[in-house]
């Protein structure tokens, strides 16, 4: 397979700055974040407003080696599984998404509830969460 080349929109500012303060799960611990978008993608915000919820794709780029076996929520008790069955940083892809709540945009800095990430992590995208769509596949065909 080829290799893949991506370049961040922006960077996210937070209180968080090394991997052991950060929560296992952003939403879980409710912290409040900015996203700063480079000026050059800055017209992608045109008509975001406060209180949409948006998914956060960004680069776990403190994380370590990839790992294929790992502690779900790094708990030595609990037994090994696959990294594709967790939400581990360590990963062949090392790819975090979180879904988010945009409290405020003010000249290409979107202030979120809910983002994990470390200071200076690279955002690589942004998507708006679509209730209805964002929804697991039915079971069944219809």
């Amino acid at each position: 397979m080829q290799p893949i080349r991506l370049e961040p929109i922006g960077l996210v500012r937070s209180a968080l700055d090394q991997r052991q303060q950060a929560p296992q799960q952003g939403p879980e611990a409710g912290l409040t974040a900015v996203i700063e978008i480079d000026p050059a993608w800055r017209q992608g915000l045109t008509g975001l407003k406060p209180g949409r919820d948006l998914w956060v794709i960004y680069h776990f780029h403190q994380a370590d080696r990839p790992r294929l076996l790992v502690h779900p929520r790094r708990d030595a008790s609990r037994p090994l599984t696959g990294v594709f069955n967790t939400r581990a940083p360590n990963r062949p892809a090392p790819l975090g998404l979180t879904l988010v709540r945009l409290l405020a945009v003010d000249d290409g800095r979107l202030t979120v509830r809910g983002l994990e990430a470390l200071d200076g992590t690279p955002v690589l995208d942004l998507k708006p969460y679509m209730p209805g769509l964002d929804q697991p596949a039915p079971l069944e065909e219809p």
